[in-house]
C-alpha cells in the first residue's frame, strides 16, 4: 500500500479552495496546469514550485503569495492582485498580465517574463543573491 502523505500535491482546484478555507497556506508543488481559479483568493500562500501552467487565475487575489520556481506560463493573469508577491525564478513566460497588479512583487534575473514585458514599469523590485 502506498504510504499516505499528507504533503501529497494539491491537484484540484476544490480542494485548494477547500483546504484554504481550513486555514492551510502551504500548497508548495501544487499541480495546477489548465485548472479554472478564475477570481480565487489565495492572499499569502505558499505555490513556491507549482505548475500553475496555463491556468486561469484573472482576477485572482495572490497578495503576498509566494510563486517562487512556480511554472505561470501561458497563465490568464488579468486583472489579478500579485502586489508584494515573491517571483523568483517563476516562468511567466506568454502569460496574460493585462491589468495585473504586480506593485513591489519582488524577482530575480531567473524570472521569466513575457516578451515585451518590463517589470521595473510594473513597479515590481529585483533582488540579487547575496
Amino acid at each position: 500500500m502506498p504510504e499516505v502523505n499528507s504533503q501529497q500535491p494539491i491537484n484540484s482546484a476544490a480542494t485548494l479552495v477547500e483546504n484554504y478555507a481550513a486555514g492551510k497556506r502551504d500548497f508548495s508543488k501544487a499541480e495546477l496546469g489548465n485548472a479554472d481559479l478564475q477570481g480565487i483568493n489565495l492572499k499569502g500562500s505558499d505555490l513556491s514550485y507549482a505548475d500553475l501552467s496555463e491556468a486561469n487565475l484573472s482576477g485572482a487575489n495572490l497578495r503576498g503569495t509566494d510563486l517562487s520556481f512556480a511554472d505561470l506560463g501561458q497563465a490568464n493573469l488579468k486583472d489579478s492582485d500579485l502586489r508584494g508577491a515573491l517571483l523568483m525564478s517563476a516562468n511567466l513566460r506568454q502569460a496574460d498580465l493585462k491589468g495585473t497588479k504586480l506593485e513591489k512583487a519582488d524577482y530575480d534575473r531567473s524570472t521569466h517574463f513575457p516578451k515585451d514585458f518590463d517589470p521595473v514599469k510594473a513597479g515590481m523590485q529585483i533582488k540579487s543573491e547575496n
